[in-house]
Protein backbone atom coordinates (compact mmCIF):
# COMPACT_ATOMS: atom_id res chain seq x y z
CA UNK A 1 0.00 0.00 0.00
CA UNK A 2 3.45 2.42 0.88
CA UNK A 3 4.03 1.72 -2.58
CA UNK A 4 0.96 2.16 -4.29
CA UNK A 5 0.86 5.69 -2.42
CA UNK A 6 4.38 6.58 -3.32
CA UNK A 7 3.94 5.85 -6.90
CA UNK A 8 0.64 8.01 -7.26
CA UNK A 9 2.55 10.88 -5.09
CA UNK A 10 5.84 10.51 -7.82
CA UNK A 11 3.27 10.99 -10.77
CA UNK A 12 1.56 13.92 -9.19
CA UNK A 13 4.44 15.47 -9.19
CA UNK A 14 5.12 14.92 -12.92
CA UNK A 15 1.99 15.97 -13.91
CA UNK A 16 3.01 19.12 -11.76
CA UNK A 17 5.94 19.36 -13.22
CA UNK A 18 4.53 18.70 -16.45
CA UNK A 19 1.85 21.52 -16.51
CA UNK A 20 4.23 24.04 -14.93
CA UNK A 21 6.73 23.29 -17.74
CA UNK A 22 4.13 23.59 -20.65
CA UNK A 23 3.13 26.81 -19.30
CA UNK A 24 6.33 28.42 -18.95
CA UNK A 25 7.24 27.06 -22.69
CA UNK A 26 3.74 28.61 -23.77
CA UNK A 27 4.84 31.97 -22.36
CA UNK A 28 8.34 32.46 -23.87
CA UNK A 29 6.83 31.45 -27.40
CA UNK A 30 4.51 34.91 -26.47
CA UNK A 31 7.63 36.81 -26.02
CA UNK A 32 9.51 35.49 -28.79
CA UNK A 33 6.65 35.87 -31.05
CA UNK A 34 5.90 39.24 -29.82
CA UNK A 35 10.21 40.19 -30.59
CA UNK A 36 10.05 38.67 -33.86
CA UNK A 37 8.58 40.80 -36.40
CA UNK A 38 7.00 39.38 -39.71
CA UNK A 39 9.80 39.24 -42.25
CA UNK A 40 8.43 41.17 -45.82
CA UNK A 41 10.66 41.30 -49.03
CA UNK A 42 14.41 42.26 -48.51
CA UNK A 43 14.82 45.66 -49.89
CA UNK A 44 18.03 46.98 -51.47
CA UNK A 45 18.58 50.46 -51.69
CA UNK A 46 20.52 50.82 -55.49
CA UNK A 47 18.44 51.62 -58.38
CA UNK A 48 15.02 53.77 -58.46
CA UNK A 49 14.27 54.23 -54.99
CA UNK A 50 10.92 54.10 -53.36
CA UNK A 51 8.88 57.05 -54.43
CA UNK A 52 10.92 57.80 -57.84
CA UNK A 53 9.27 57.41 -61.15
CA UNK A 54 10.49 54.25 -62.99
CA UNK A 55 12.41 54.91 -66.38
CA UNK A 56 10.35 53.87 -69.24
CA UNK A 57 10.91 51.01 -70.64
CA UNK A 58 8.75 49.55 -74.47
CA UNK A 59 9.79 45.80 -74.71
CA UNK A 60 8.53 43.19 -76.73
CA UNK A 61 7.35 40.41 -75.03
CA UNK A 62 8.35 36.42 -75.55
CA UNK A 63 4.54 35.67 -75.07
CA UNK A 64 3.54 38.19 -77.91
CA UNK A 65 2.92 42.16 -78.17
CA UNK A 66 4.67 44.76 -76.60
CA UNK A 67 5.25 45.94 -73.20
CA UNK A 68 5.39 49.29 -71.17
CA UNK A 69 7.07 49.31 -67.93
CA UNK A 70 6.80 52.87 -66.55
CA UNK A 71 4.70 54.67 -68.89
CA UNK A 72 1.59 55.93 -66.71
CA UNK A 73 -1.44 53.41 -67.46
CA UNK A 74 -4.68 52.07 -65.67
CA UNK A 75 -3.23 49.74 -63.25
CA UNK A 76 0.09 49.28 -60.81
CA UNK A 77 2.39 47.06 -62.50
CA UNK A 78 4.50 44.21 -60.41
CA UNK A 79 7.19 43.64 -62.46
CA UNK A 80 8.29 40.20 -61.37
CA UNK A 81 12.47 39.31 -62.01
CA UNK A 82 12.41 35.32 -62.57
CA UNK A 83 15.21 32.69 -63.98
CA UNK A 84 14.83 29.54 -66.03
CA UNK A 85 17.58 27.76 -63.10
CA UNK A 86 15.79 29.36 -60.27
CA UNK A 87 14.32 27.07 -58.12
CA UNK A 88 12.21 29.58 -55.94
CA UNK A 89 11.57 31.67 -58.65
CA UNK A 90 9.57 28.30 -60.35
CA UNK A 91 8.12 27.80 -56.43
CA UNK A 92 6.27 31.16 -56.99
CA UNK A 93 4.68 30.62 -60.30
CA UNK A 94 1.59 29.35 -58.49
CA UNK A 95 1.24 32.69 -56.16
CA UNK A 96 1.69 34.78 -59.02
CA UNK A 97 -1.21 33.32 -61.16
CA UNK A 98 -3.17 33.07 -58.03
CA UNK A 99 -2.59 36.75 -57.51
CA UNK A 100 -2.77 37.96 -61.40
CA UNK A 101 -6.49 36.28 -61.12
CA UNK A 102 -7.45 37.58 -58.44
CA UNK A 103 -6.19 41.07 -58.06
CA UNK A 104 -6.59 41.50 -62.35
CA UNK A 105 -8.53 44.42 -61.47
CA UNK A 106 -6.18 46.74 -60.45
CA UNK A 107 -2.66 45.13 -60.74
CA UNK A 108 -0.75 43.87 -64.16
CA UNK A 109 1.80 41.04 -63.71
CA UNK A 110 4.85 41.33 -66.28
CA UNK A 111 7.53 39.14 -65.69
CA UNK A 112 11.47 39.88 -66.63
CA UNK A 113 14.46 38.26 -67.47
CA UNK A 114 17.78 38.15 -69.10
CA UNK A 115 19.70 35.65 -71.52
CA UNK A 116 18.77 32.81 -73.49
CA UNK A 117 15.66 33.23 -75.37
CA UNK A 118 14.77 29.43 -75.85
CA UNK A 119 15.39 28.64 -72.53
CA UNK A 120 12.36 31.05 -71.59
CA UNK A 121 10.43 29.62 -74.06
CA UNK A 122 10.73 26.75 -72.73
CA UNK A 123 9.88 28.07 -69.01
CA UNK A 124 6.91 29.68 -70.31
CA UNK A 125 5.80 26.19 -71.99
CA UNK A 126 6.54 24.03 -69.04
CA UNK A 127 5.09 26.17 -66.37
CA UNK A 128 1.91 27.62 -68.24
CA UNK A 129 3.21 31.01 -68.15
CA UNK A 130 1.50 32.18 -71.49
CA UNK A 131 -0.88 34.51 -70.10
CA UNK A 132 1.68 36.78 -68.66
CA UNK A 133 3.96 39.31 -70.42
CA UNK A 134 7.23 37.83 -70.73
CA UNK A 135 10.34 40.43 -71.60
CA UNK A 136 13.98 39.54 -71.99
CA UNK A 137 16.34 42.91 -71.39
CA UNK A 138 19.62 43.08 -69.68
CA UNK A 139 18.84 46.81 -69.57
CA UNK A 140 15.92 46.10 -66.69
CA UNK A 141 17.64 44.07 -64.49
CA UNK A 142 21.10 46.73 -64.40
CA UNK A 143 18.43 49.73 -64.41
CA UNK A 144 16.93 48.12 -61.24
CA UNK A 145 19.90 46.95 -59.93
CA UNK A 146 18.73 43.11 -59.60
CA UNK A 147 21.50 41.75 -58.23
CA UNK A 148 19.80 38.02 -56.86
CA UNK A 149 16.40 36.21 -57.76
CA UNK A 150 13.54 36.26 -57.84
CA UNK A 151 13.13 40.12 -57.36
CA UNK A 152 9.86 41.87 -57.73
CA UNK A 153 9.17 45.57 -58.39
CA UNK A 154 5.82 47.60 -57.88
CA UNK A 155 4.72 50.44 -59.75
CA UNK A 156 1.69 52.76 -59.26
CA UNK A 157 0.08 53.62 -62.47
CA UNK A 158 1.97 56.79 -63.32
CA UNK A 159 5.32 54.41 -62.92
CA UNK A 160 6.47 55.41 -59.97
CA UNK A 161 8.22 52.71 -57.72
CA UNK A 162 6.12 51.61 -54.36
CA UNK A 163 7.74 48.74 -52.76
CA UNK A 164 10.69 46.57 -54.14
CA UNK A 165 12.81 43.87 -52.90
CA UNK A 166 13.94 39.91 -52.94
CA UNK A 167 10.97 37.90 -52.41
CA UNK A 168 11.61 34.52 -51.40
CA UNK A 169 8.15 33.15 -50.69
CA UNK A 170 4.65 33.89 -50.90
CA UNK A 171 3.83 36.20 -47.59
CA UNK A 172 7.38 38.27 -48.90
CA UNK A 173 5.85 38.70 -52.10
CA UNK A 174 2.42 39.98 -50.88
CA UNK A 175 4.21 42.47 -48.78
CA UNK A 176 5.34 44.48 -51.44
CA UNK A 177 0.99 45.09 -51.67
CA UNK A 178 1.16 45.43 -47.70
CA UNK A 179 3.43 48.33 -48.65
CA UNK A 180 1.65 49.79 -51.14
CA UNK A 181 -1.55 49.56 -48.93
CA UNK A 182 0.04 51.06 -45.72
CA UNK A 183 2.28 53.47 -47.33
CA UNK A 184 5.69 52.14 -45.48
CA UNK A 185 8.52 50.40 -47.45
CA UNK A 186 8.63 47.73 -45.95
CA UNK A 187 7.10 45.48 -42.99
CA UNK A 188 10.44 46.42 -41.08
CA UNK A 189 10.30 50.13 -41.73
CA UNK A 190 6.36 50.30 -40.49
CA UNK A 191 7.34 48.00 -36.97
CA UNK A 192 10.48 50.39 -36.87
CA UNK A 193 7.90 53.52 -36.90
CA UNK A 194 4.60 52.45 -35.20
CA UNK A 195 7.41 51.11 -32.42
CA UNK A 196 9.07 54.56 -31.52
Amino acid sequence: MAILSFSVFVLAVLVAALILGFFVMARQIGILHERVAPVGAMINDSGPKIGETSPVFNLDSLTGGKVSIGNPSNTHTLVFFLSPTCPICKKLVPALKSISASEADWLSVVLASDGDQPRHEKLISEQGLEQFPYVLSEHLGVTYKVSRLPFAVLLDEQGVVRAKGLVNSREQLESLFNALETGYASIQDLVSKTAH
